[in-house]
């Protein structure tokens, strides 16, 4: 059967052969841009994009172990379910929930119910109740999602989940992670199509994709809305990529020669952003996160699966040379400030471990979970073994996973969240079927 038999075969839907072929071309024009990059960047690092030989390891069914692990996931998602609006909790038992972490929650029922964790039957009525919630959500100024929704009556809320009827402004990253179930329903499960096509229509694109930059928002003092360009390399081209699968053109935050430099960390050439955090009002994080996501949920294009490997190969290399086990990421915590950006570099430092307003956080270093999980799937060597055998026990088999080991004392980080653990059934989904964006034929 050719490619386009099993379009036409998946639904016929036109907006799914557009997407697709938009989606082609930003793959070849990706595929290509190493070539770019060295050659703006060949005073920095000779040789850039002489590609290193990464083999991913194929499919394979998951262990009964495995299998705990992915059912142990679950609990968080059945604990923090509300049964009137079908959204989850981003944080356990705190009914408050962003666009990123409803994208999560969506990317974990998915998982879940293709690894047979549940039955479709539970997966339609989850599935549905939560585009429902999402179909009529208040949207900010009228045009696009706010920050955080109350999972339990839908209110616009701040971050102290106070009601908040104006909002408190929009994230385009988050916005755009959504897209992706939303992709995968269209493309997969026909009775979530429309719905899911409704509700990107709802959204005001023009107001998050602006020069082919992606936008996200706030209100000021003066309550009006202002806008700021948003994302930084890795979640920006994540994000970017997102769009893309549903019609929209960030043609510029969707690749990733604009702002990329190389740093030297243990010997591997790491990609960094070069945008100055103080003249633009936002740090450059280099975590692990993005980068699992681009590989487990889209598939690497050449530059992502080169960035990738180097983001990774930088914690392995640190473990080397220091014997600290490292798989970092951002992460919520148990204790003020409650989240912290862990980091392999950001604003100058390398292992910088920095709060949202840039300060210090480095007593709160840890092992990520959901970065070992992610790095494991991905690679499956004997490091990522080492971080596995790790973090295995590192759970409430009643709550769900917990989100890391704090590296100076060993202490669980007992925060458990709706992000963890959705990465979790993501990554093993990935194992055990591959990226989760693609066209199944069943």
């Amino acid at each position: 059967m050719s490619f386009r038999d099993d379009l036409i075969k998946a639904r016929g839907h036109l907006v799914i052969i557009s997407a697709v072929i938009v989606s082609l071309a930003v793959i070849l024009k990706l595929e290509n841009i190493g070539t770019k990059i060295n050659e703006n960047k060949s005073d920095q690092v000779q040789g850039f994009f002489t590609k290193t030989d990464i083999i991913l390891p194929d499919v394979q069914e998951l262990s009964n172990e495995e299998i705990k692990f992915a059912k142990v996931a679950w609990k968080y998602f059945e604990n923090n379910y509300d049964s009137k609006t079908g959204l989850v909790n981003s944080v356990d038992k705190y009914n408050a929930s962003t666009m990123w972490d409803t994208a999560s929650y969506l990317l974990a029922l998915i998982s879940a119910q293709e690894l047979g964790i549940i039955k479709k039957d539970k997966f339609n009525q989850m599935m549905n109740l939560a585009l429902d919630s999402l179909s009529k959500i208040s949207l900010l100024d009228g045009e696009v999602p706010n920050k955080s929704y109350n999972t339990n009556n839908l209110n616009m809320v701040d971050y102290r989940n106070k009601k908040t009827d104006r909002g408190i402004g929009w994230s385009a990253i988050d916005v755009g992670r959504l897209f992706i179930p939303f992709y995968i329903n269209i493309l997969n499960y026909p009775e979530h199509a429309q719905k899911s096509k409704d509700i990107i229509k709802r959204f005001k694109m023009d107001k998050m994709v602006k020069n082919g930059l992606l936008y996200g928002s706030y209100i000021n003092s003066n309550n009006k809305t202002e806008y700021v360009q948003e994302g930084r390399l890795g979640y920006e081209e994540y994000a970017a990529k997102s769009f893309n699968l549903s019609g929209f053109n960030p043609s510029k935050a969707i690749f990733y020669d604009d702002f990329t430099s190389f740093i030297d960390v243990y010997s591997v050439k790491l990609p960094v952003d070069n945008r100055d955090p103080k003249k633009y009002k936002a740090h450059n994080y280099v975590v692990s996160e993005p980068y699992i996501l681009d590989g487990i949920e889209l598939g690497f294009d050449d530059t992502s699966k080169e960035f990738a490997y180097r983001v990774y190969k930088a914690q392995e290399e640190k473990f080397k040379n220091t014997g600290v086990l490292t798989a970092v990421s951002e992460d919520n915590i148990d204790q003020k400030p409650y989240f912290v950006y862990n980091t392999v570099f950001s604003d100058g430092v390398v292992w910088n471990c920095i709060t949202d307003k840039g300060e210090d956080a480095s007593k709160f270093k840890s092992i990520s979970t959901k970065a070992v999980f992610g790095w494991d799937s991905l690679y499956r060597n004997d490091y990522t073994k080492k971080l596995m055998d790790k973090i295995e026990n590192n759970f409430d088999p009643n709550k769900g996973w917990y989100s890391g080991i704090y590296e100076s004392n060993g202490q669980i980080n007992k925060s458990i969240t709706c992000n963890t653990n959705a990465i979790i059934l993501e990554s093993l989904y990935y194992k055990k079927f591959g990226k989760l964006v693609k066209l199944r034929i069943r």
